[in-house]
């Protein structure tokens, strides 16, 4: 089990960016395939992005494709999402899992840790 603690969320206008911060702690890092999701109140949790335990394969979710980029630093077991271009549709409770399920990294069942979440509100 590990546990993973969201940060850098908040309140922006449309076309601003952001960029969450995931750390993660309690087991080795490295093993992991790192996902971020989303959800909207009322809506399920949706896969936004994804990156491999050694970094060089990453995926996105259709909606965020060209705007958002993933990635993760593994010497300080944090994992990221760059967003640019916010759309008031990007308005969500953003969390990161971690995975060791690596071919069913888009679908959230495949996630036994979570974050607590981070807030993104984007204002038209």
């Amino acid at each position: 089990q590990v546990q993973l603690v969201e940060s850098g969320g908040g309140l922006v206008q449309a076309g601003a960016s952001l960029r969450l911060s995931c750390v993660v702690s309690g087991r080795t890092f490295l093993w992991y395939f790192m996902g971020w999701f989303r959800q909207a109140p009322g809506k399920e949790r949706e896969f936004v992005a994804g990156i491999n335990s050694g970094g060089g394969g990453t995926y996105y979710g259709d909606s965020v494709k060209g705007r958002f980029t993933i990635s993760r630093d593994n010497a300080k077991n944090t994992v990221y999402l760059q967003m640019n271009s916010l759309k008031p549709e990007d308005t969500a409770l953003y969390y990161c899992g971690a995975t060791m399920r690596y071919n069913e990294y888009a679908d959230r069942r495949a996630y036994d840790d979570w974050g607590q979440g981070t807030q993104v509100t984007v204002s038209s």
